[in-house]
């Protein structure tokens, strides 16, 4: 890795045309905080066998010595902590990490309650991607009559966005008063997301001739006409018999194009689903199945708190999480864990 580091910095300062650059760049940037670490590590070994020569020097003094066994004995903790984060660095990078997102959430029982509790739910990442600077656009919506959405989805661009959002993905349980209970009896309702990297074309051959595309004249709510031209698409994919509709957009030619991207991106998820279920008959340690129908985190409004139900993680930082700032708490914790199984796994199999 250090002499693969060092021949991409000799071809990038050799100034390569900018698609060369770029694929170079990368590659470098990935390899860059690994470097750093082994670097790092063996620095402070070389540190350590000098610091151990002294301690074995007979001719050294004894003020001499005893400094060096202090210094060795602040040293080891320091060098444990270099080789776990080294291990870690080194643990398999899930291909799909650096790709964009389509994130999708979905009122699911509850009424009323339940389509409110994903519109928190949606705002909720809406602002975790401000903070984190990404872009977020809305695909589709569907809102429900009573506020909050029956259905949501949409795009977010952005450095490593599916490696955060990833853990996100389950059913998302909400424990609060409903503002029209006037008993003031806590109900629970539940909303479920899930997040699909975004697949590129490189990812998903789409042959055409296993799409049926259908266009319709939009509607709105009861049936009211939204435009008056077939611009609604909804599009096939006669395999798997899976079904995406768009209808946001006056353009068809928008609107078949907002549904490929979230054909591509379903049909994604799905190869990917079937590689892990493949590979986890092999892999002991693994985090979590990736079932989506599992109840990942509740949210209690009377006592403030969120639960994170894989981890055992209780916060209570209930309008920080809602707000997006505290989402990164227990998505760092969850990231943790994965690595802790990771590296057990690998233990296991050495």
């Amino acid at each position: 890795m250090v002499q693969r580091w060092e021949t991409l910095q000799g071809e990038l300062a050799s100034g390569p045309d900018q698609n060369i650059y770029v694929k170079l760049a990368r590659e470098f940037s990935e390899l860059d905080p690994i470097v750093k670490a082994i670097n790092e590590l063996r620095a402070a070994k070389q540190e350590s066998a000098g610091l151990a020569e002294i301690i074995a020097d007979k001719d050294a003094g004894d003020e001499m010595v005893e400094l060096a066994k202090a210094e060795q004995a602040e040293l080891e903790p320091a060098l444990d902590e270099m080789e776990q984060k080294l291990r870690v660095l080194l643990l398999p990078k899930d291909a799909a990490d650096e790709k964009n997102v389509i994130l999708e959430v979905r009122a699911g029982t509850g009424g009323d309650e339940a389509a409110l509790f994903a519109g928190d739910l949606y705002r909720m990442y809406q602002r975790y991607t401000d903070l984190k600077g990404w872009k977020l656009e809305i695909i589709s919506a569907s809102e429900a009559a009573m506020g909050g959405y029956k259905e949501i989805i949409a795009s977010v661009s952005g450095k490593g966005a599916f490696s955060r959002l990833k853990f996100e993905s389950g059913v998302h349980r909400v424990q609060r008063v409903p503002e029209t209970e006037s008993s003031g009896r806590i109900h629970t309702s539940a909303a479920t997301v899930a997040v699909l990297p975004e697949a590129e074309d490189v990812d998903i051959d789409l042959d055409e001739k296993d799409l049926r595309v259908d266009v319709f004249r939009a509607s709105g709510p009861g049936g009211q006409s939204v435009n008056t031209t077939d611009s609604a698409v909804r599009i096939t994919h006669l395999p798997t018999g899976m079904i995406v509709t768009q209808q946001d957009e006056k353009s068809q030619h928008k609107n078949r194009a907002k549904a490929m991207k979230v054909l591509r991106a379903r049909l994604y998820d799905k190869e990917r689903e079937k590689q892990d279920a493949e590979r986890a008959a092999d892999r002991r340690g693994q985090v979590g199945t990736g079932d989506r129908s599992q109840r990942i985190r509740t949210y209690n409004f009377p006592q403030g708190r969120v639960t994170d139900h894989r981890i055992n993680l209780t916060m209570h930082k209930l309008p920080e999480v809602l707000e997006g700032g505290g989402l990164d708490e227990i998505i760092d914790a969850l990231t943790t864990e994965q690595q802790a199984s990771q590296l057990a796994a690998l233990e296991q199999v050495k």
